[in-house]
């Protein structure tokens, strides 16, 4: 099975903490830094429908644009993703 992708800004406060939380709860992630690697900008916008991070993928789940409450909220609205990723809320 594939790793979640994280889409994350060098620089971003929320990214920041986004990389903080998935580390203290050992959730491996495919990290892409859409401002070291602009190509992949495009990828991130057709994913999400926008360009702002941190947004996470898995499969068809994806949270854009969000701080660490706003995707535990988005794991409770979708207990299944939740379990599938691995995380309990």
């Amino acid at each position: 099975m594939s790793k979640p992708i994280l889409y994350i800004k060098q620089g971003c406060p929320w990214c920041a903490d986004a990389l903080e939380y998935f580390s203290e709860i050992g959730l491996e992630l495919e990290l892409i830094d859409v401002r070291s690697d602009p190509s992949r900008m495009p990828e991130l916008e057709a994913v999400s429908g926008q360009s702002k991070t941190p947004t996470l993928k898995n499969g068809d789940f994806v949270v854009a644009d969000f701080d660490v409450n706003e995707f535990k909220d988005a794991l409770r609205a979708n207990p299944a993703e939740a379990k599938k990723l691995g995380i309990q809320i």
